[in-house]
């Protein structure tokens, strides 16, 4: 049975400070939470910030696997069974703020607190769905779609706020690595996107909602941004109004 008088426990507050097995600590850009092949003792909970998850072959050849912003957890692989060695490097991207906590406290707090756990299951099951999602994107979608939706995620668009935002300085490099392409297509795609009204970029990138229109069509016009880019009506009409950035025609293929 329950003790009344044990305080409720509270996973935003556990998170939000420090204690036996966890404390905090401030990363710079480009500094590494933990790198490729380093003993997996502890866990991160991401506070503020952005950071990204990459990974080199045997050969070399470094990838970006995915981006990580507040609220995610990094180096989950450290509960997983008897403790082995990074799989992957952690990094900053902009300026942040973690929750360091160690193996034993985080294994002990999950087998201990039931509100923990459903936290960090959700958490599991949203980072599932979003590598499958990738998966799909990368199988199916052309680069172009893929670019957009990279953009979009670290945007953070759909979530509470603004439905514009500026994204953490990224370079071309590192989105051809994400989606899969040359650097030189991200450059033809970026300055398309920049012709078209849907980011501006002047050392950062701004993201605008009409940047969906990338990814609910088929095909955006690649005109010069003075006439107006035709594209395909999505099937609902209502949606296509709602979605429909200035200056943005749809032609008419008979979908309703």
């Amino acid at each position: 049975m329950t003790d009344p008088m044990q305080p409720v426990f509270d996973p935003e507050a556990f998170l939000a400070s420090t204690g036996l097995g966890r404390r905090i600590v401030q990363l710079k850009p480009r500094e590494a939470f933990f790198s490729q092949g380093n003993e997996a003792d502890s866990i991160f909970y991401l506070q503020k910030g952005r950071a990204k998850l990459t990974v080199v072959s045997a050969a070399g050849k470094e990838a970006t696997i995915t981006l990580l912003s507040a609220g995610d957890f990094v180096g989950e692989e450290s509960i997983a069974g008897a403790m082995g060695r990074r799989l992957t490097t952690a990094t900053a991207i902009s300026a942040c703020t973690a929750l360091k906590i160690e193996r034993a406290e985080m294994i002990r707090v999950l087998h201990e607190e039931h509100a923990f756990s459903d936290l960090f299951l959700k958490f599991l099951l949203n980072r599932s769905m979003r590598t499958q999602a990738d998966l799909v994107d990368q199988l199916f979608n052309s680069s172009e779609k893929r670019l957009a939706r990279i953009l979009l995620l670290m945007a953070e668009f759909g979530k509470p706020g603004e439905p514009e935002s500026m994204i953490p300085q990224i370079t071309q490099e590192t989105l051809a690595e994400m989606i899969g392409t040359t650097r030189s297509r991200v450059s033809f795609f970026m300055n398309r996107f920049r012709k078209l009204g849907f980011i501006e970029y002047n050392g950062r990138i701004k993201v605008h909602k009409s940047l969906l229109n990338v990814i609910l069509h088929d095909h955006v016009s690649d005109q010069n941004a003075t006439r107006p880019a035709l594209a395909p009506v999505p099937r609902s009409k209502a949606v296509a109004e709602k979605l429909r950035p200035a200056g943005v025609v749809y032609t008419d293929t008979g979908a309703d």
